[in-house]
Parts: structure tokens; sequence; C-alpha cells
């Protein structure tokens, strides 16, 4: 069994995915990216570095991100 990176030097590496950023960004680039991975990972890299390095989730991880998230579990931000 082989294990998912935690990271990944350059999202350019990622060739072919969509990356998406949420609707609540602003136009001063600001925010976040994320992108589906055919593996089903999800990666996630800052806008205003597109070629920058890019942070490696499992599913699993990810819905538990978003979900602490969404309920407040993580705290103020």
């Amino acid at each position: 069994m082989t294990t998912l990176p935690r990271s990944i030097s350059s999202s350019v590496t990622l060739s072919g995915v969509t990356w998406r950023r949420s609707s609540h960004s602003t136009a001063a680039n600001n925010c976040v990216e994320t992108a589906r991975l055919p593996s089903g990972a999800t990666a996630v890299r800052d806008s205003k570095d597109v070629e920058g390095p890019a942070l490696l989730f499992t599913p699993d991880a990810w819905t538990c991100f978003v979900r602490d998230v969404s309920d407040g579990s993580l705290g103020p931000v």
C-alpha cells in the first residue's frame, strides 16, 4: 500500500486538475484553492502562489477538516 505524501513542492505537477476557490473569496487573491485529484485526495494551495507548494489531504481527512471548520470545532480563525 502506498501512502499519500503530505505535500508537493509545486502544484504545477498536478496537471489536468481543476483548481477552485470559495465564492466568498475576494479579488485580492487572499484565499486558498482546492483541487480534487484522480485518487480522490484533495490538494490545497495558496491562490497568490499558483506554482508553489500544495498540501495533500486524504478524502477522510479533508471531510473531517471541512466539517470541523463548518461547525466551529477548530475555534476562531
